[in-house]
Formats: structure tokens, C-alpha cells, sequence
């Protein structure tokens, strides 16, 4: 491109000869010229259009655009392009990150996605008398995480089936254990277990955000919206989503059977926090009836004593106000797989 940019017969073109251009527009077009990321300046009221090598891939097999007005290069996509490039000659630059274009690049028009930005190009003076456009196409990317998406769905999809067959198979295999409940909360466990797999799914199996994980655990059981979650940002791994899933699953039925959740006054309270190197979850109930110790320790007890880890504590308690739970682990076993 540095070679046909000096070739080129500027003079008859609304640019004029180069010689004669403004210093500023020579600067730009050095600079883009030796650039190995993909740019183009659009110059004067007629656009003309002047690129780097890094841009002839996004042209593709495009009539040559060399001095040509970028209106007319992508004509198909102005309507979606031409305010973009109007709000950058009147002085604002704008970045947007995988937008759609369909663009004729060959015999076929093609569904196409970039990441650009247009910027104006000022004189010396202040007066704006071009844009430059710095742009990747990320087409292969959307379309590749448009592929892990339909995948996911898939997997999650039959996911839910393999955990409605289990459902199934439970129900019919223990339909002659007398304690029904003992039954239903087996099964409530296994639901608890297919949606942490479903946040799982979405995300990959890669860390997924902690507020997800609760929103998805919770969400069944607080039809009237009395669970109020607070806390930052934080990522978990895996097992950590399970043993999570399982535990709030238990502090909510908990609460929904005998606690705050029993009443429509009731008030949960979910927060959460990272210090000293400590990840610490404060379940507080308040509004319910009177709360008293368990009598016994049930399975549910027991994966509520259980934590997030084998390194972590866990303190109840049951006050005038209603059960308080106090979890605490390390932050470095959050992310263990």
C-alpha cells in the first residue's frame, strides 16, 4: 500500500496532489502506512478513502478503494456506517466492540462482525477534516462463541433430562420408604444439583460469578422476594458452585419449613465478603417465628457443616432474631476445580 499511495494519481481526485495535502494528512497517512494494525482515513466532504496493507483482508475481493469515496466502498452497510463516521467528523469517536454488517466482499453478501473506532482528524487549526478508523474483524470469534453457546444449551438441555430420568428412577425406587419427606428433599437435592450444572453449562465450567450461583439456588424458593443479596464480585470454581448450591439449597428450605421464608414478614439476608485473604457468607434471618437448636442432625445439618471447604468454619447460631450462619474459607480454594 505504501507503494500504490505513491503511485496513485492523486490529482484526479477532490484531494489534489500529494505534494500539496496538509502536513497533518501526511502524518496520518505515514503513520497508518507503516502500521501493522488495520486502519483506513476517510478525508474531506467527498470521503475519500486511503488504507493500510493490515486493511485489504477486510476488503476481501472489493473493487479496488484506493481514492475512491468510502460511501460508495460500502454502500451495502452505509446506512448502519455513515453515522458513525457524521458523529466522528463532528468531533466525537466512537468504539463499538463485535458490531453486525452484512457486506458484500465476494459474489455473496456475508453476515459480518468488527471492532472499531472512528476518530476525528484535526488540523492544526482545531477544524476537523477526516476520520480514521482503527478496525479488527471478529467475525470467526462471535461465530465460535455463537458455537459454545448453541453446545451449551445442548448439553445443558440434555442435562436436564438425564436429572429428570434420576428424579424418576428415585421416585420409583423409593416409593415404599414410608418418610415421604425424606424423599422430597432427596429429590429437591438433585434439582439443586441440575441447576448449579446449568450456571455451570453457561459459563464453559469455568468460574462462574458467585451472585449467579445464589440467584439460581435461591430463586425457587423465594417466590415472595424476601432473600436480599449483598457482596462483590466474586468468582468460584466447581466445586465450590456445588458445595455452595447444596448449602444455600439447605438454609433455604430450612427457612422456608421454620424459619423467616415461613412467613410472609420474613427477611433473609445473604452477604458476602473477601478480607485478609478469607471468604466470609453471612446468612441472617429475621421476621420469622421462634427459632430453637435442631433436636437432631439430620443429612442437611450435616452438608450445612460441611462449608466450602475442608479448610473453612462454620458457625450457627439461633437467636431472638432467627438463625444466623457464619461460612468462612480461604480465598485460594474458591477457584479449585
Amino acid at each position: 500500500m505504501i507503494r500504490l499511495v505513491r503511485s496513485f494519481d492523486w490529482a484526479s481526485t477532490p484531494l489534489g496532489p500529494a505534494a500539496d495535502w496538509p502536513p497533518e494528512l501526511k502524518t496520518m497517512v505515514n503513520f497508518i502506512l507503516e502500521s501493522q494494525f488495520p486502519a483506513v482515513i476517510i478525508w474531506g466532504e467527498h470521503l475519500l478513502t486511503i488504507y493500510n496493507d493490515a486493511f485489504l483482508p477486510i476488503l476481501g475481493d472489493k473493487p479496488e478503494a484506493l481514492g475512491r469515496s468510502f460511501a460508495d466502498v460500502w454502500s451495502e452497510a452505509w446506512d448502519k456506517i455513515e453515522p458513525v463516521v457524521r458523529r466522528a467528523f463532528e468531533g466525537e469517536a466512537t468504539f463499538i466492540k463485535d458490531y453486525p454488517l452484512t457486506v458484500v466482499r465476494s459474489e455473496q453478501p456475508e453476515h459480518a462482525w468488527f471492532t472499531f473506532c472512528f476518530s476525528p482528524l484535526r488540523l492544526a487549526s482545531g477544524d476537523i477534516c477526516g476520520v480514521v478508523d482503527t478496525v479488527v474483524e471478529t467475525t470467526a470469534t462471535v461465530r465460535a462463541h455463537a458455537d459454545l453457546d448453541t453446545l451449551a444449551q445442548e448439553m445443558s438441555h440434555r442435562l436436564k433430562n438425564t436429572m429428570a430420568t434420576v428424579q424418576a428412577l428415585a421416585a420409583q425406587s423409593l416409593k415404599e420408604v414410608v418418610e415421604r419427606s425424606v424423599v422430597e428433599e432427596f429429590l429437591d437435592r438433585i434439582v439443586t444439583l441440575g441447576n448449579a450444572h446449568d450456571v455451570l453449562f453457561r459459563q464453559n465450567w469455568q468460574a462462574v460469578p458467585l451472585r449467579r450461583v445464589a440467584e439460581a439456588t435461591l430463586s425457587p424458593l423465594d417466590g415472595l422476594g424476601q432473600i436480599h443479596l449483598r457482596g462483590r464480585e466474586v468468582q468460584i470454581g466447581v466445586r465450590t458452585t456445588m458445595s455452595l448450591s447444596l448449602l444455600l439449597h439447605e438454609l433455604a428450605t430450612n427457612a422456608a419449613k421454620y424459619g423467616a421464608l415461613s412467613t410472609p414478614k420474613g427477611r433473609v439476608d445473604l452477604e458476602w465478603s473477601v478480607r485478609a485473604g478469607n471468604f466470609r457468607l453471612r446468612w441472617r434471618e429475621c421476621g420469622g417465628p421462634p427459632v430453637s437448636p435442631p433436636q437432631h442432625t439430620g443429612f442437611g445439618s450435616r452438608l450445612i457443616n460441611l462449608g466450602l471447604s475442608p479448610e473453612g468454619a462454620v458457625v450457627r447460631r439461633y437467636g431472638s432474631e432467627g438463625v444466623e450462619v457464619d461460612i468462612e474459607t480461604p480465598v485460594s480454594g474458591l477457584l479449585d476445580r
